[in-house]
Order: structure tokens, then sequence, then C-alpha cells
């Protein structure tokens, strides 16, 4: 084989054939649009419109004293989308693993990203109906969609490692992130001025935000016809692909098992993603308390807030790319180190934001931007190399049941330290103990090592 070839499960060799170079690159671009398409719901859904939207649906079929029935139980109207966001991260756990083990034994992960995109987006898209005191309607509906893209992101994971040569993972995931934020932001100015002008075009209040979490599933649907477009489904390790009985799904979980120990076999991989774990769940935490944060501990107003959002999404793009170009000169290891220690330095700051100052708030959420797209993003370019081939979606299953699976850990160290102490500003700094801990974790982690042990060539830098 010549040093302008490159060797694939799937036998194709040639550097112009769907393998070669400028296939990757085809494939690359692909599969960006899936972030494109996915990140409007988690900008515009789960942060900014939701959760208020379904509080208030849910305050509208309460009794006298604020409690909504369920299936008989007393359950108060505020926490409707609280409880509807924990009880998808439980569904989410129970399928991720199944669907990455199928996608595994068939090679068949696109057929199974198609499906789980598609009832998610349907699911955001049904969010039109959500009007009156339709809460239960509302629950399912968010349920059913955030379940789904958790386990989408399994499949859109499990790609990286097979378009992205090892040099090559920093800057492609880097990018997908990147354009996520550029399509998160976008998509939020649109609705920022439907919902603040609303009177003007004719709407409602609630018809506004409706249209907004309505066009959210329609934009998820549209641009995940690119990805499934462009993306190729490979041949499974062993040639499993060719099996289709049906015992090979119900083979699923006895694969999960299988996908546990076999992790075990690997340590340092394991390493890896304890650190990860504890670090995301910090990162995770400030995103979904930093509007509490402001508007309880600061006094910010909803537009202040709003506007903070879409300043982070803005600058998150520059960070994704910014960080992927110094993993380039530095390694991924080395640069999420750095972003662990800005996080740091970041939510001390935090801590001493005067009350009543927006600007101040703006500059924390400037920070917040910078570093969040390149520490999430280089962290799974990273885990691509710990990967072993073959098992590409088993592993970014677990990989996002660590993230999705210990979200609560933080907002729990978060309102057991509001509890105790009465004070968000002692709430906010206790998340420090995330990013220090996590920094203390990965600085342990020989990377060439568990690279090299994985089975998977060692990049120049990493």
């Amino acid at each position: 084989m010549s040093a302008g070839t490159v060797d694939r499960t799937d036998g194709t060799e040639e550097a112009g054939g769907p393998d070669g170079p400028a296939g990757r690159r085809r494939e690359q671009r692909g599969w960006y649009f899936y972030d494109f398409a996915c990140s409007v719901y988690s900008t515009s859904v789960l942060t900014v419109f939701l959760g208020p939207y379904l509080t208030a649906v849910a305050k509208a079929a309460a009794d006298a004293d604020g409690f909504v029935h369920p299936l008989g139980i007393p359950v108060r109207a505020g926490s409707v989308f609280a409880y509807a966001v924990s009880v998808s991260v439980v569904v989410a756990v129970l399928v991720m693993p199944l669907v990455g083990a199928v996608a595994d034994r068939t090679g068949r992960k696109k057929p199974l990203l198609a499906a789980a995109a598609y009832v998610g987006a349907a699911a955001t898209a049904g969010m039109f109906f959500l009007d009156g005191d339709r809460y239960l309607l509302g629950a399912f509906l968010l349920i059913v969609a955030n379940a789904a893209q958790s386990v989408a992101m399994v499949l859109y994971n499990a790609y990286l490692p097979q378009i992205a040569e090892p040099h090559e993972r920093d800057s492609v995931s880097s990018r997908g992130w990147a354009f996520g934020y550029t399509s998160g932001a976008f998509v939020l100015v649109l609705d920022l001025i439907l919902y603040s002008g609303h009177e003007s075009f004719g709407l409602t209040e609630s018809e506004a935000v409706r249209i907004c979490l309505a066009s959210a599933g329609l934009w998820w649907g549209a641009f995940t016809l690119v990805p499934l477009r462009r993306l190729r489904d490979r041949k499974a390790a062993g040639g499993a692909g060719n099996d289709r009985a049906p015992g090979r799904v119900g083979a699923g979980w006895r694969q999960l098992a299988a996908t546990v120990k076999d992790m075990r076999r690997h340590p340092l991989t394991l390493s890896f993603l304890l650190a990860y774990l504890v670090y995301n769940d910090g990162v995770q935490t400030v995103i979904s308390q930093a509007s509490v944060y402001g508007s309880q501990e600061l006094g910010l107003d909803q537009t202040t807030l709003i506007t903070a959002i879409l300043l982070v999404q803005v600058l998150a793009v520059a960070g994704a790319l910014g960080m992927g170009r110094l993993a380039q000169r530095f390694g991924a290891k080395r640069t999420i180190l750095g972003s662990l220690a800005a996080w740091t330095l970041t939510i001390g700051a935090g801590y001493f934001l005067p009350a009543g100052a927006p600007v101040w708030f703006y500059a924390l959420a400037a920070a917040i931007g910078l570093v969040l797209g390149g520490s999430q993003a280089l962290s799974r370019s990273l885990f691509s190399h710990l990967v072993p081939r073959g098992k590409e979606a088993e592993y970014f299953s677990v990989y996002e049941m660590s993230d999705r699976g210990m979200s609560w850990l933080g907002p729990l160290v978060f309102g057991l330290a509001y509890q105790l102490t009465g004070s968000y500003r002692d709430a906010i700094i206790s998340l420090v103990a995330f990013f220090a801990l996590g920094f203390l974790l990965l600085v342990r982690v020989p990377v060439r090592r568990a690279v090299e042990a994985a089975g998977n060539p060692v990049p120049e830098r990493i």
C-alpha cells in the first residue's frame, strides 16, 4: 500500500475513494450539520423558552394549592419541568446503551441516527399544540425529545473516529461544536425578534412561544437531511453487520454488559471518563444555574439574561475554533487543562459580581462562552482516541451516560449549598470544586499510554 492511501475496515484504500481525503472531508462537512440541526433544540427550547412556558401551563392546570395530579400523584406545578427533564434522563440512560450496542453489532448507525433525530424533531414540532392547561402533553413531548436527542448524540459522536484521522479529530470536533453554537445563536436572534415583537406580528405571547418551540423541531428535522445524505455506514467488525436476525437486537443488553466488562480492560480510558464526568458536571451546572444566579442574586431582568445567553452562544463559536487550534499546537489534554483553569478563575470571579450591574454579568458570560465550546469539543475528540476500533457507538453511549446519568450531582451540590447558607454566591463558588477536582484527575491520566492501550495510533500532539 502506498503512502498516499488510507486503510479502512471496508477495504477502500484509494486516496480519492470514499475513505480518502476528499471522501472524509465530504463526510465531515455533513457531520458538522447535525450539530447545526439539533443545537437549536438545546438553546431555544431547553435553555430559553420551554421551562417558563411549561411551568405557566402547569400552573394553569393546578388546583387552589398550586398542585397538579398526574396519575393521581400531587406535584407542584413549578416542579413539572424539572421532573420531566429528570424522567427524560432516565429514559435516555436506559435506551442509549441498547442503541449503541445495536449500532456497533450491525454497523448501521445512519438509520438509527435518522430514527432518533426525527422522533426528537417531531416531538419538538408537536410543542406547537402545547397551550391551555395541557401540561401532560408538554411533559410527554419534553421527555421524548430530550431522550431522543441524547440517543442521537451517541450515534453522532460515534462517527468521529470513523470520519477523521487521529490528527484531525480536535479540529473536526471543534468545528462541529462551532456549527452548533452558530445555529443556536442565529435562531435565538430570530426567536427574540418574534417574541419581543409578537404584538406587531399579530400574535399573542403564547402563540409566539409555541412558534419558537415548533420551529426548533422543524429546523432540527430539515438540517438533519444533510448528514443523512453524506454520512456512510461501515461494515461492523468481524462482519457482524450482515447478521440481521431479530435476536441481534435482543442481544443489545448482553452486549452492554460485555462493553462494561471490556472497559475494565482499559482502566486508563475509565480514568479519563471519571475526570470528564466530574468537570463536565460542573460545566452543565453552570449552564443550567447561571440564570438563577443572575436573577435571584444579582437582580437582573429577563432581557439581560437572554442577551447574556446569546452572547455565550456567539463567543462559544470563536472559543471552540480557537481552542481547536491551540490543541493542534499544544495537544488536547493540555488545552483542556488550560480551559479548566480558566473555568475555575471565571467561577471564582462570579462570586464577586456586584448586584444590579449587567456589564459585569456580560463579562462573566463572555468568559464562559470562550471556554465552553472548546472544553466540550476537545473532550469528545480526546475520548475518541481512547475507544477501541469497532466499539465506537458502545463506548460513546457510556460517554454520553457519564454526561447525562450524573448530571444531577452538580445541581444537588448547588442546591445544598444554597439551602445551608441561604446565599447563591456560596452556591456558585461551590462549583469550583468540580473544575479543580476534574483538573487533578485529568492531570493523572497518561493519555499517550491510554491511546496505545486502546490499540489506536498516537497522534503527534495529544
